[in-house]
């Protein structure tokens, strides 16, 4: 039997994409794998929300996301890949501690960021940014798959230019796989694929300017679509929407609602 991260890195030499959705708890696990998907990542907004906790700001410790991460792999045999933010530390060492710790906890793989938990100065500078990715690199090699992630556009900061001299930096220190969140179109797309070739590019849910379908993304060579927090989100909007009819005393809308027995059975 493959490793999960032997299995992991296969889907990415995959020719066609996969869709890699972000689970939060040991049912959301279980229900996506019913439903066919191959690979989970943990997500750090999902995981701090649902702990009462604001995301990206350190309040959940390297130890909780970890063990989040670990319980999705857990539930449901298939390989993880552990949203781990900026690994924990604004040094170098700090991302290299995650990635060893992601490795011991037998994660497939480890994403690290360019953020800085400070909102003030939200990114890493260029050289800053590098140094940590190609730390982690260096304690990843050959035992967990390291995503270099830029969160540029994510902060504030529309800068094509510097997104892709940030992932093509990540993959020339041995980033295996490359992302950048919040891309405004196929254009922003195309460009990012082309200079990190021929290393795998993982997009979120697709560009921002408009919806398009995984085959259109498989297409220009992505090879992993995740979702991030907007699985969770979506997950949110039916319990506002619930509340609102429970609220108004509509004390039938349970009806159809998925059986805990068959959650159970899942699990």
């Amino acid at each position: 039997m493959a490793s999960p991260y032997e299995r992991f890195r296969a889907l990415h030499e995959r020719t066609e994409a996969f869709i890699m959705p972000n689970a939060w708890d040991g049912a959301s696990a279980v229900l996506l794998k019913r439903a066919g998907f191959l690979a989970l990542g943990s997500s750090s907004l999902a995981l701090a929300f649902s702990l009462g906790r604001h995301d990206g700001l350190h309040a959940v410790s390297r130890g909780e996301a970890i063990a989040n991460a670990v319980l999705l792999g857990r539930a449901t045999d298939l390989p993880v890949n552990g949203d781990l933010e900026d690994g924990f530390g604004p040094d170098p060492q700090d991302c290299a501690a995650t990635v060893e710790a992601a490795i011991d906890a037998g994660l497939a793989g480890v994403g690290i960021e360019d953020t800085t938990a400070d909102p003030s100065h939200p990114i890493h500078e260029f050289d800053d940014a590098v140094a940590r990715v190609r730390a982690a690199a260096a304690a990843a090699r050959g035992r967990i798959l390291l995503t270099g992630r830029t969160d540029n556009f994510l902060n504030g900061r529309p800068l094509l230019d510097d997104t892709v001299r940030r992932l093509a930096a990540f993959a020339e220190v041995g980033a295996d796989v490359l992302y950048a969140p919040g891309l405004p179109d196929m254009e922003a797309i195309v460009a990012v694929v082309r200079a990190v070739a021929p290393k795998p590019v993982n997009v979120l849910i697709g560009p921002a300017n408009a919806p398009v379908t995984l085959a259109q993304l498989s297409a220009v060579g992505v090879h992993r679509v995740s979702v991030g927090g907007a699985l969770y989100r979506r997950t949110m909007t039916a319990l506002v929407e619930t509340a609102q009819r429970l609220h108004a005393g509509d004390l039938g809308l349970f009806a159809g609602a998925i059986p805990g027995s068959e959650i159970a059975a899942l699990l």
